[in-house]
């Protein structure tokens, strides 16, 4: 066992379990554990911020004691792709903000995103961002830097620096500056990289070839601009890129059909993301939501998401991501086009998928799978993903039953709204446990803010 305080042996109850009396820093009793074992009944001792025991502690002794008596307890939930929008624009969005919107919606750990303001392009920008988020952050954190032409000769040793999740690639332009559109300049990036590259996957020649079918004032023309093509070319692009170089490379926010069989075919390099908002909304939400609904790359009619959907079940999606970019309410009711893209989601990540779980869409242990596992399987994150001995003390609690209406004030966001407004769902997050602390209970902020940078095995020192 992993450093246990004041053991007084251990003895068989006679039921196969073990009963274990000892005295840990934290003891979660009476929930039902979900993690390499399945799902079942269960205690977790925590010491020093990490599992030190699982199964049946009904004889130990805590400095502090949670009653998770009808509560799941999931592996700490890991989104990989926000915008907390520090430095530079944080008047959507700081990393105070956004991680307070992650850690009261059940999100552990975030990968935050390079296109602030300086870019996040080099390890003096990256040095800054973790000083400014440790301790600062609610949440655990890593950045993703951002490769360019400039920097393509330096990503090998950008990619291994402390807090850095690896490189991001934008091939179509997005909210800042960040992109690298041609094929040699990514092939540049790619052929340096050693760890998983992520990219926004969308074809700028093309982007730039149809802006004439944006209709002003109509948001419901945004996927027709930036269609299905868009993405489809430009990822079957990346994955010619990808085999040449001999590189892994991860495919953000899918919002094709079409991508998913592509994907399928080369699933050996590539891993992608799915999001909420492509799996949930469609392009008949633009009437009722407008600008509130445009995001890059765009939702699309009911037809792609079904696909979507499909590449969920089929395994060829490998995790969620929220792809939380806020944007002011102010600036998302200026006129389409003029309107920024983006929309929160770290916030209701849980709540949106947990509902799927219960209509039956998505399995709970696949639901575990993409947002811990799945991530720590994929980025090589070291000592999170898994309930298990061993491993960070990150624990996601929800009450798969609850029933709950998202509200924009709720949203704790400073750019407070939410696309899903209104939207009734069941399944709720009751608790964030980030190391052995309780950080979030019941919708109540319940400890300062002590986030540490997420480490990763091919960048641990020594």
């Amino acid at each position: 066992m992993l450093g246990l305080r004041g053991s007084a042996g251990i003895g068989a109850d006679g039921t196969g379990n073990t009963r274990m009396a000892m005295s840990f820093d934290l003891l979660i009793k009476g929930g039902t554990l979900v993690n390499q074992d399945g799902i079942g009944a269960g205690d977790v001792g925590v010491v020093d911020g990490r599992i030190a025991a699982l199964g049946d502690l009904a004889q130990a002794s805590a400095g502090e004691t949670i009653d998770a008596a009808g509560l799941h307890l999931l592996p700490g939930v890991i989104d990989t792709q926000v915008h907390f929008r520090e430095p530079g624009l944080t008047h959507k969005e700081d990393l105070e903000t956004g991680s307070l919107a992650a850690v009261m919606g059940g999100v552990t750990s975030v990968f935050e995103m390079p296109n602030t303001s300086p870019l996040t392009t080099g390890e003096a920008e990256l040095a800054d961002k973790v000083r400014r988020a440790r301790h600062r952050m609610h949440c655990d954190f890593a950045f993703w830097v951002g490769g360019t032409h400039a920097n393509a000769a330096d990503v090998a040793e950008l990619e291994r620096l402390p807090a850095a999740a690896g490189i991001k690639v934008f091939m179509g332009s997005s909210t800042g500056s960040l992109l690298v559109a041609d094929d040699e300049g990514v092939a540049a990036i790619l052929a340096r990289t050693r760890r998983r590259a992520a990219f926004h996957s969308e074809d700028e020649v093309r982007l730039d070839e149809r802006k004439g079918e944006r209709v002003p004032g109509d948001p419901a023309s945004h996927p027709i601009w930036r269609d299905a093509e868009v993405a489809l070319r430009c990822t079957r692009r990346l994955i010619a890129i990808a085999r040449k170089t001999r590189a892994r490379i991860h495919v953000l926010h899918i919002s094709t059909g079409d991508e998913m069989a592509l994907l399928a075919a080369n699933k050996d390099l590539v891993s992608c993301e799915v999001t909420p908002h492509h799996l949930t909304l469609s392009a008949e939400d633009y009437a009722r939501l407008g600008t509130k609904l445009q995001m890059n790359p765009p939702v699309r009619d009911s037809g792609h998401r079904e696909r979507i959907w499909q590449g969920v079940r089929e395994g060829v999606a490998d995790i969620l991501g929220s792809d939380h970019a806020p944007h002011t309410l102010d600036e998302k009711s200026k006129p389409y086009p003029a309107s920024p893209s983006g929309m929160t989601g770290v916030q209701t990540l849980v709540p949106v998928m947990l509902d799927h779980v219960a209509r039956g869409r998505l399995s709970l242990a696949r639901f575990v799978d993409m947002t811990s596992a799945g991530p720590a399987r994929l980025f090589g994150i070291a000592g999170k993903g898994r309930l298990a001995v061993g491993y960070d003390a990150d624990l996601t609690v929800v009450d798969l039953k609850r029933g709950a209406t998202i509200a924009d004030d709720w949203i704790a966001s400073r750019s407070r709204w939410t696309p899903y407004h209104g939207a009734a769902v069941t399944g709720w997050p009751v608790g964030t446990i980030i190391r052995g602390r309780r950080v979030m209970w019941e919708g109540e902020l319940a400890a300062p803010a002590e986030g540490e940078a997420v480490r990763f095995a091919e960048c641990l020192p020594g």
